[in-house]
């Protein structure tokens, strides 16, 4: 009989052994005897062999093998052997069902069992496994098909967990001391009914001295008595669980528990204020809100609820007070009309209660409070009121104009009690019979009656308080604000960073009720520079820093800071506006010495080599002064000055001539005789004293009359030109120059009287009588005379 061995069933072999008797009597199936296995296998059975045979089985036990096994060899489970196997290898042992050669090995020799994985107790907790001997080589089975349980023991590795966790609970304030809260429960993955691993006990890590909790149930309770919502309305526990019955060694796990103390009835209401003042106009119409007042109560929700009543009070059923239902508020509500004239304050006492009282704290006070509100009213305006209103006048048809036919009167009923003026609704005289005195309301006749065209007239009067009416000009923000004055700013080149250049003020001619608030700030383009920064003091003042020093007037002399100033007002208004920085020399004490650009000087001269620059510089002036002198002495006029000048003489012709008047200062004969070969040495307006140097070149000059009109011009102008500009003898000081020329293309030719002081050839000017009706006169006169009889 195959029998089996484990280490951890030794008590189960003690067992065994009490039942060897049996088992030699063949009560589990018997082993047989030397001499039976002897026989021929030839020979007839004994039918007790045979049902021996046939009842033997294998008695197995469940094995053991520890879970998550840490071990680098595989876990021996136990050990499995038959009778028949004599140890000569011919019996072979073979393993099959859950985890075979997957997770159990056997050693088909030995029939020695191995695990060769970690088990995982939580994951499966036993497999099912059928073991059967077989001879190694017919493969037939030598002990029947038998099954075993291989059980997987368990160990403490699974830490308790709350799976409802985190939790919520509410418990009521001022609860007694013991108050259940909530239950938690935490469940341990490992075996139950194995050891301590499975067995929890809870504990409070964080929320005492508030709260605690029964290590077995994990029921949690109020620790502390008359716990408050309105100090404290919510906690936050930790509470742990341990399995291993909390031994040391034990695994832990964590959950919170949120408390909050729900509310109970437990303050009364409080007025804030033992009294209140409230006004109102006179004109409130009736079932308007007058005021409304409110009780604190800490409570919340419905142990908030309140109602409201009129204790006592002046004036009965002017006021009714309700209770808002959203804001818990009392609402004083106006019953009857004002008048300030007959009352013109009023005081009311009113009670809050609450309205739902928990009778468990009648002891804390009484839940209700009282306070006293007084309303004033306050004076409107109303307008002036009739003595009648329906006053009844008659007048005879024959009344003369201006006859007074009776008066009206009105009061003011306000405690002012102003003057009052009368008028008539001209719509409801409109032929303007009547007129009424605006001071004393007396009515008189404007026009005759007539009772037959009309003998009722309705006549409506008005009464209009007399009043003064003020107007003022309410200012608004249309002015941007500037720099109070224009500032002129002076920085050091040996200024510190940090410095404090300038303190800066704006000015607005707005008026602003509250008074004037600036901003300043550098304006956006300059905002980041590195020069400098501007500090905002908060009082309308700012102060320009420097960022940095070592300013130089050289490298920039000046710097343009702008400035932005931004007011209070709505909407608000801003300027930019420049301040200008110049960087000056200053002494130790920063008192500056002189500011603005300098002169760039270069650092590669030295002293010597300036002071050689500005000696030739000087000898330079000296030498012009020197050379202009000489010119001026040359050039100084060559006639005498007791002469007269005649280039100084401006001689005019605004007149159709002056005979022989108009030669006196030039020769006339030398202009109009342009061909006449000139003497270029000799000036035609001042003959010098000196012989000129000038010499024209000796080529001939066509003549002025074979030259075409324009080149005849340009050639005489020219060589006049030439005569002033040209010699050297000329004086330096300007001189007139005639150009007087008429041209010489004329068939005519010159037709003045003129030419008779140096010529006295005669003309022949028949010719003008061909000429046309023009020049009729004109022929007249010079066809048949001689020249001298013209000059008469």
């Amino acid at each position: 009989m195959m029998g089996w061995c484990c280490s951890g069933i030794c008590r189960t072999l003690a067992f065994l052994a009490l039942l060897f008797p049996l088992w030699q009597r063949g009560c589990w199936g018997l082993k047989p005897s030397s001499g039976d296995l002897e026989k021929s296998p030839h020979s007839d059975p004994d039918p007790w062999e045979v049902l021996h045979r046939h009842k033997r089985s294998w008695v197995w036990n469940q094995f053991f093998v520890l879970e998550e096994y840490t071990g680098n060899e595989p876990l021996y489970v136990g050990k499995l052997h038959s009778d028949v196997d004599k140890g000569d290898g011919k019996v072979k042992y073979v393993l099959s069902g859950e985890g075979a050669t997957s997770i159990f090995t056997i050693d088909e020799n030995t029939g020695d069992i191995h695990a060769t994985k970690r088990l995982d107790r939580e994951a499966q907790a036993y497999y099912t496994l059928q073991a059967q001997a077989v001879d190694r080589l017919t493969n037939l089975p030598v002990e029947p098909r038998s099954e075993f349980v291989v059980k997987v023991q368990d160990i403490n590795d699974n830490e308790p967990k709350f799976l409802d966790g985190p939790y919520l609970a509410g418990v009521p304030e001022m609860s007694p001391l013991g108050t259940m809260v909530v239950q938690v429960a935490a469940t341990d993955a490992d075996d139950p009914t194995y050891g301590n691993s499975a067995r929890v006990v809870y504990s409070i890590i964080h929320g005492q001295p508030y709260f605690s909790v029964e290590p077995k149930t994990g029921v949690i309770r109020t620790a502390l008595p008359n716990m408050d919502r309105e100090t404290r309305d919510q906690y936050v526990l930790v509470i742990q669980a341990k399995d291993m019955v909390g031994q040391m060694g034990g695994l832990s796990g964590t959950t919170s528990v949120t408390v909050t103390l729900t509310d109970v009835n437990d303050n009364p209401p409080r007025f804030t204020h033992k009294s209140y003042q409230y006004t109102v106009l006179e004109s409130l119409p009736v079932q308007s809100v007058v005021a409304r007042i409110k009780a604190a109560d800490a409570d919340i929700g419905s142990n908030a609820e309140m109602d409201y009543r009129i204790m006592d009070g002046d004036g009965p059923g002017m006021f009714n007070i309700t209770t808002d239902e959203n804001t818990q508020e009392g609402v004083i509500i106006l019953l009857k009309p004002l008048d300030f004239e007959t009352k013109s304050s009023f005081s009311l006492r009113i009670e809050a209660t609450n309205r739902n009282i928990d009778s468990n704290f009648l002891s804390l006070g009484p839940f209700s409070d009282t306070t006293s509100v007084k309303v004033t009213v306050e004076d409107v305006n109303e307008p002036p009121v009739f003595s009648t209103p329906l006053s009844k006048m008659s007048v005879s048809e024959d009344a003369k104009v201006g006859t007074s036919i009776g008066r009206v009167s009105a009061h003011d009923p306000d405690t002012s009690n102003s003057g009052i003026r009368y008028s008539i609704d001209r719509n409801t005289d409109l032929e303007r019979f009547f007129n009424v005195d605006a001071l004393s309301g007396v009515i008189s006749t404007a026009k005759p009656l007539d009772r037959e065209a009309n003998s009722v007239h309705n006549l409506t009067i008005f009464a209009i308080e007399s009043r003064i009416a003020l107007i003022t000009v309410l200012d608004i923000n249309d002015n941007a604000p500037v720099f109070a004055i224009d500032y002129e700013t002076l920085l050091c080149e040996n200024a510190m960073p940090g410095q404090v250049i300038q303190t800066i003020s704006a000015v607005d001619k707005d008026e602003p009720l509250s008074g004037h608030r600036f901003y300043f700030a550098l304006a956006a383009p300059v905002a980041g520079n590195l020069n400098f920064t501007l500090r905002d003091n908060k009082d309308n003042t700012a102060s320009i820093l420097t960022k940095r020093g070592g300013f130089r007037r050289r490298e920039q002399p000046v710097y343009r800071l702008p400035v932005l100033i931004v007011d209070s007002g709505s909407p608000a208004l801003s300027s930019t506006n420049t301040l200008s920085v110049r960087v000056c020399d200053c002494d130790s004490d920063g008192v500056a010495l002189s500011c603005g650009a300098v002169a760039y000087t270069s650092t590669g001269l030295s002293t010597g080599a300036l002071l050689a620059i500005l000696g030739c510089i000087i000898t330079l002036l000296v030498m012009v002064l020197l050379i202009v002198t000489m010119r001026r002495r040359r050039k100084e006029p060559l006639i005498l000055e007791e002469e007269r000048d005649i280039r100084e003489n401006i001689v005019r012709y605004d007149d159709e001539g002056g005979g022989e008047e108009d030669t006196e200062a030039f020769d006339m004969v030398t202009l109009r005789n342009l061909n006449v070969i000139r003497d270029p040495n000799v000036r035609r307006d001042v003959t010098p004293d000196t012989p000129t140097f000038f010499h024209y070149p000796t080529a001939s000059r066509p003549s002025y009359k074979s030259l075409p009109d324009n080149v005849v011009f340009r050639e005489f102008i020219w060589e006049r030109l030439k005569d002033a500009d040209v010699d050297p003898s000329a004086p330096p000081y300007d001189s007139l120059q005639t150009y007087a020329f008429e041209g010489s293309g004329s068939v005519a030719e010159s037709l003045s009287s003129l030419e008779s002081l140096s010529t006295d050839s005669d003309q022949n000017y028949d010719y003008l009588s061909n000429w046309g009706p023009r020049f009729k006169k004109l022929a007249d006169l010079y066809a048949m005379g001689t020249g001298p009889a013209l000059l008469l």
